[in-house]
C-alpha cells in the first residue's frame, strides 16, 4: 500500500505480509470517517495547551504583586511545569496500555483542570507552584498522543502542521488574553482555561473512543512486554529517541527564548508577530509538505533562523518586528517536520513511548526557557536571547545530522 511517507513506502510494501505490526500501522494510516474529528480534537487541545504555556510569562509582573515575591522565585513555576512534562513521559506508556487512548486523553485533561483550579482560586504559594507540575503532567499526555496520532496518518506531516499551527495561533492569543485579564482579575484567565480544558476533556475521549477497535490486529505472540522506560526501546530506537529529545528540547528553548525576549517590547508587536509567523508557516506546511523533503527543509530553516538571529544580534538598529516575523516563519516548520521524521524512524511498537519522551523533553525545554532566559535577561538584558538561540540552533543541526536516513524496522 503506497503512502505519501516517502522512502518508507518500498520497505513497508515489501515487509507488510510478514509483519502484523505493519498491518496495524497501515490500517491506522487509512482515512476513516472519524479521522477528521480526531484531528479537530487534537488541534483544539493543542490550542488550549498554547494558552496554558504562554500565559505565565505575561502574568509574571502581576503575580509578583499578588504573592509579594520576586520574579526570580516565580520563574521556578516553569521548572515545576518542566518536571511535570518529563514525569508524564515516564508514565505515558503504562497509562496508555492500561487505559487506552480515549481514557488517557481524558486523564490528561482532568489533571490539567486539577492544576488550574488552585491557580484560579489563588492558592498559597507552595500549592500554586505544585499546580504547574500537575498541569505539565496532564498536558504531556495529550501532547504526546496527539503527535503520535497525527504522525501515524497517511498525510502525517500536514496533520502535524495543522496541529502545531493551531498551537501557534494559541500562542498568539494567550499573552494578549493574559494581559487583558491581568488588568482586571487575573484568576479569571484560569477559570477560562478550566472551561476550555473541560471541553477538550469531552471531545478528545469521544473522538478517540473506538480508536483501538479501528487499529485492532492479532497480537504478536513473540513480543515481550515492556514495563519500564528503558525497556520500551531497542538500541537503535533509543539513539533516535535521545537525539529527538535533545533536538526538541533545544528547539523549544530557542522558540520560547525568542518570544520571551520579544515581550520586553509591547505585547502585540514582536511577540505577536513571532508566533503569527510560526502559525502561518505551519499552516502552509500542512498544504505543501507533500512536495517537500522534511530532512532538507529542517536544515535550511534552522540555518536561516540562525542567520536571522546573528543579524539581529550584531546589526544595530535592525527592525525587531521584521526580525521576529522572519524568525517565526523560519522556525515554524521545524516541529511538525521533525516529529514526522522521528515517527517514521521509531519502531511501530515504540512510537507512543518514544514520542512521549521526545514531546516531553520539547515541552520541558519550552517550560524551562523562561526561567533561564528570564534570569539571564535580568542580568544582561534581552539581547542574551540571541547568542543562546544561535548556540542551540547549532545543537539542533548536530542532533539532526546523526539521524539514520531510513526508517527503523522491527523484525
Amino acid at each position: 500500500m503506497p503512502t505519501s511517507m516517502g522512502p518508507a513506502d518500498p520497505i513497508l510494501e515489501k515487509d507488510r505480509p510478514a509483519k502484523l505490526r505493519d498491518d496495524r500501522d497501515a490500517r491506522q494510516s487509512r482515512p476513516t470517517p472519524s479521522s477528521g474529528l480526531r484531528l479537530l480534537a487534537v488541534c483544539f487541545m493543542s490550542f488550549t495547551n498554547a494558552l496554558s504555556d504562554t500565559a505565565p510569562s505575561a502574568l509574571i509582573p502581576t503575580l509578583e504583586k499578588q504573592y509579594d515575591t520576586t520574579s526570580a522565585l516565580l520563574y521556578l513555576l516553569f521548572v515545576a511545569n518542566a518536571l511535570g512534562f518529563i514525569t508524564g513521559a515516564i508514565f505515558l506508556e503504562g497509562i496508555t496500555e492500561c487505559l487506552g487512548r480515549a481514557r488517557t486523553f481524558a486523564l490528561g485533561q482532568l489533571l490539567a483542570v486539577a492544576g488550574y483550579l488552585p491557580i484560579a482560586f489563588v492558592a498559597p504559594f507552595p500549592i500554586f507552584m505544585l499546580s504547574f507540575f500537575v498541569t505539565g503532567f496532564g498536558l504531556s499526555l495529550s501532547l504526546a498522543l496527539g503527535n503520535v496520532f497525527c504522525g501515524s496518518l497517511r498525510d502525517g506531516t500536514p496533520a502535524l502542521g495543522a496541529m502545531h499551527g493551531t498551537y501557534g495561533l494559541g500562542a498568539c492569543v494567550g499573552p494578549l488574553l493574559a494581559v487583558s485579564f491581568a488588568s482586571t482579575e487575573w484568576p479569571r484567565y484560569y477559570v477560562l482555561m478550566i472551561g476550555l480544558t473541560v471541553v477538550g476533556g469531552v471531545i478528545g475521549p469521544c473522538a478517540f473512543w473506538d480508536y483501538e477497535e479501528d487499529a485492532t490486529v492479532p497480537a504478536d505472540d513473540d513480543a515481550e512486554p515492556k514495563h519500564d522506560l528503558q525497556g520500551m526501546f531497542t538500541d537503535e530506537s533509543t539513539q533516535i529517541v535521545m537525539r529527538g529529545a535533545f533536538f526538541m528540547f533545544a528547539y523549544r528553548v530557542v522558540e520560547v527564548s525568542i518570544s520571551t525576549s520579544a515581550m520586553s517590547k509591547p505585547i502585540g508587536s514582536s511577540t505577536l508577530l513571532f508566533w503569527l509567523g510560526v502559525a502561518v508557516a505551519r499552516w502552509l506546511l500542512s498544504t505543501t509538505s507533500r512536495r517537500l523533503d522534511e530532512r532538507k527543509l529542517v536544515y535550511v530553516v534552522v540555518v536561516g533562523a540562525a542567520a536571522s538571529q546573528i543579524l539581529v544580534w550584531l546589526v544595530p538598529g535592525m527592525d525587531g518586528n521584521t526580525a521576529a516575523l522572519t524568525t517565526g516563519l523560519l522556525l515554524g516548520p521545524v516541529y511538525p517536520c521533525a516529529a514526522a521524521v522521528f515517527m517514521r524512524s521509531i519502531g511501530s511498537q515504540e512510537q507512543v513511548g518514544g514520542m512521549g519522551v521526545i514531546s516531553a523533553f520539547g515541552s520541558s525545554g519550552g517550560a524551562a526557557a523562561p526561567f533561564t532566559a528570564g534570569l539571564l535577561a535580568q542580568l544582561v538584558g534581552p539581547v542574551v536571547a540571541h547568542p543562546i538561540a544561535v548556540t542551540l540552533l547549532g545543537v539542533m543541526v548536530s542532533c539532526w545530522y546523526g539521524l539514520p536516513k531510513k526508517p527503523k524496522r522491527i523484525e
